[in-house]
């Protein structure tokens, strides 16, 4: 008797006990799990990072900017960083001393973020390939023991129609 069932060569033939999925940890919010070891160090720097990295910041820096060498220029009050404009070269080289560390932690932190994300994502799809093959074999196993059961009732009713047909040319 041939069987209909032939499974692909692939790693879902690797043998895995019945009771694995059980031992197997549960998906983890890998979000959850890293904001819940910030710091409020770094809790700061990354609210620091986002707002320093938004168009709002931009533009508001970009207005003060605006009005601080047209105050300086045009002279309508006293002249309190005049032309080459050093106190305002000094307060954006201050900003970007500290502004620049900063984003980089964020940065630092976001990467190892993503780094958790990637190791996660790898073990659930470990994870879900060992359930995928033990759904394999429960429907190999399955359609095996259909065909076997098919064949045993085609054979009984090959056997009832020899049966029918030895008594109705007997009587």
């Amino acid at each position: 008797m041939a069987t209909l069932h032939t499974e692909p060569k692939t790693m879902t033939n690797i043998p895995v006990p019945p009771d694995i999925l059980a031992l197997l940890p549960r998906v983890q919010n890998v979000n959850e799990l890293h904001d819940e070891q910030l710091t409020m160090g770094a809790r700061v720097a990354d609210k620091v990072a986002g707002t320093i990295g938004s168009w709002r910041f931009i533009i508001i820096q970009s207005m003060i900017l605006i009005v601080w060498l047209t105050l300086n220029v045009v002279g309508l009050v006293q002249h309190w960083d005049p032309y080459p404009f050093i106190l305002l070269n000094l307060a954006l080289s201050f900003q970007a001393a500290y502004s620049a560390p900063i984003i980089m932690m964020s940065q630092n932190r976001q990467s190892e973020k993503d780094r958790l994300k990637a190791e996660e994502d790898y073990r659930v799809t470990c994870q879900a390939e060992i359930e995928i093959a033990t759904v394999h074999r429960q429907i190999a196993h399955l359609t095996a023991e259909r065909w076997e059961a098919l064949c045993q009732m085609e054979e009984a009713q090959l056997q009832l129609l020899r049966e029918i047909r030895d008594s109705l040319r007997a009587g």
